[in-house]
């Protein structure tokens, strides 16, 4: 039996619920089941009782508001105790067409992703402001960089994770998913595959962030921590060779002065020099720490997907390839 969640994340999401929730296609070719996950991250206008009674399947409340990642978070782990076989994640605002679920699930179910993407083509998107569809090319970018993947719409919300893709994805951040389930993708190779679909305008403010600078800061702290966590070799190795390059270029003027009888007036460059000689040597030791923790990290969180299936009473070896829905390891394909 294969099963889609469609999880839903809200925060005081009463008026759009109803339309998102009724959009919900319950019948999918070569699904047998489709549930709706709500998870009320602090709603204060009844969301949660709401979606009780518009026939959620099931409903994750906070008592206050804990942001979108850590409401993600919970969704994806509510949804793999639900039995989903794929989880697709959209917004309670009404901004991506439930209609086009089944086209997003596809890819998964002919098992030629783990991760499927809605792409709205944000460069293009006619209620986008010009400075947000700039930014949204130029973060796009950033990011294909960043994860070596080929993502045009990095922001999209509206995604489609298999089981085993579900599984292997460690959050830790609390101010938003997107970027980071992409980040760590790129580095679990993950199989990433996107779907054209059409975004509707949303008349509300964004709840995520109050300016689009704070969203700059908060979306690049975000990066580059990942990016620090999983590559830190390569982060810390070029800061330190900055460094030491720095140092070199002067040492050597002061060098060239030295040799024509002027280095009396110039310590300050030698001793400027040998400082920055220090922080890099100590930067590319860094690295090499850094690195050895990485390393224990990937080989803790391969215990975490094994002890997470153990949890949901699955089995699977160590490090294993993702798995399609319906397949051996799979809780669908054992029932």
């Amino acid at each position: 039996m294969t099963t889609v969640v469609v999880q839903i994340p809200c925060l005081n999401e009463a008026e759009t619920l109803p339309a998102v929730i009724r959009e919900i296609p319950r019948s999918i070719a070569g699904v047998d089941r489709v549930l709706v996950l709500v998870i009320d991250d602090g709603s204060t206008d009844g969301t949660a009782d709401l979606a009780r009674s518009l026939g959620a399947d099931r409903v994750v409340r906070f008592p206050r508001n804990r942001g979108l990642a850590s409401a993600f978070r919970a969704g994806l782990e509510a949804a793999l105790e639900m039995g989903a076989d794929i989880v697709v994640n959209t917004d309670g605002d009404g901004q991506y067409p439930g209609d086009a679920i089944p086209e997003l699930v596809r890819p998964v179910l002919e098992h030629r992703a783990d991760m499927v993407i809605g792409d709205r083509n944000p460069g293009a998107v006619p209620h986008f402001s010009p400075l947000k569809r700039l930014l949204q090319r130029f973060g796009n970018s950033v990011m294909r960089r960043a994860t070596g993947t080929d993502v045009s719409d990095a922001a999209s919300g509206f995604r489609a994770f298999s089981r085993q893709a579900a599984l292997r994805l460690n959050l830790f951040g609390s101010f938003t998913y997107t970027m980071e389930t992409l980040v760590q993708a790129g580095f679990k190779d993950i199989t990433i595959a996107s779907v054209p679909i059409t975004a509707r305008r949303v008349a509300r403010p964004s709840r995520l962030f109050r300016s689009v600078p704070e969203y700059l800061a908060r979306t690049g702290t975000s990066i580059l921590r990942i990016w620090m966590t999983y590559k830190p070799l390569a982060v810390f190795f070029r800061l330190g060779a900055v460094f030491l390059a720095v140092a070199c270029l002067i040492g050597l003027r002061f060098l060239w002065y030295w040799l024509h009888g002027q280095g009396g007036g110039k310590i300050q460059s030698l001793i400027l020099a040998a400082i920055l000689a220090i922080i890099g040597v100590n930067t590319l030791l860094l690295a090499l720490v850094a690195d050895l923790i990485a390393a224990n990290r990937m080989l803790l969180e391969e215990i975490l997907v094994r002890l997470k299936r153990a949890h949901l009473g699955e089995q699977g070896v160590l490090g294993d390839e993702p798995v399609a829905p319906g397949g051996e390891n799979s809780r669908a394909g054992r029932t």
